[in-house]
């Protein structure tokens, strides 16, 4: 079996993206791994993963669950996932706890924008959701607004109030838990200003 072979059956093994170790396992020599990317049939996305150069049929949402099955998406993928927002992210906006060593989030594609949440409040919030048939963990709806009262000051004031009015007529949300995760993330007066009826219900 050639080399270009032995390649295409570790990423299709793999869901779209292998490790070195990966190729290793079927015989690849490291040299013939750099002989395919710099033929183009291999595309280094992070040190020691791969996927096709062709991008074959490789979804962002495959790289991102293979290369960060820590991490959780956030504020702008979620807003987006929710129908709070109508822009299409340019990039993928994902939560990890701030101890994670940040290297391995310099990637060369898909663009991601990482927020760096305490131990405290990080699993706060995380669902499961199925993406393109990928499933992906992300903050739920409530987790979400909270966030967004989180990092105001950051964003976009037009994305911020589409955010909370689409929130306050959504019929999932959750104010239990929209009060709870406030208090929480220690936003909740922030919250209150705007959404007090909502919160006192």
């Amino acid at each position: 079996m050639g080399i270009y072979t032995l390649a295409k059956k570790t990423i299709d093994e793999n869901d779209g993206v292998a490790r070195n170790v990966d190729f290793q396992k079927h015989g690849l020599k490291n040299f013939q791994i750099t002989y395919l990317c710099n033929k183009g049939y291999l595309e280094r996305i992070r040190r020691g993963y791969y996927q096709l150069g062709t991008f074959d049929d490789t979804t962002e949402e495959k790289i991102i669950a293979r290369l960060f099955p820590d991490g959780i998406l956030c504020m702008d993928s979620a807003l987006f996932y929710y129908g709070y927002s109508d822009r299409t992210p340019l990039e993928w906006t994902i939560a990890f706890q701030r101890t994670v060593t940040r290297t391995r989030l310099k990637v060369n594609s898909p663009k991601i924008k990482p927020y760096f949440i305490s131990e405290e409040t990080f699993l706060l919030g995380k669902t499961e959701q199925t993406i393109n048939d990928v499933q992906l963990a992300m903050y739920d709806r409530d987790r979400t607004i909270c966030d967004c009262f989180k990092y105001q000051n950051k964003m976009d004031g037009e994305l911020f109030n589409k955010a909370v009015l689409a929130y306050s007529k959504d019929e999932k949300k959750n104010i239990a838990n929209l009060s709870d995760y406030a208090k929480k993330m220690r936003v909740y007066k922030k919250m209150a200003e705007i959404l007090g009826v909502l919160l006192n219900g």
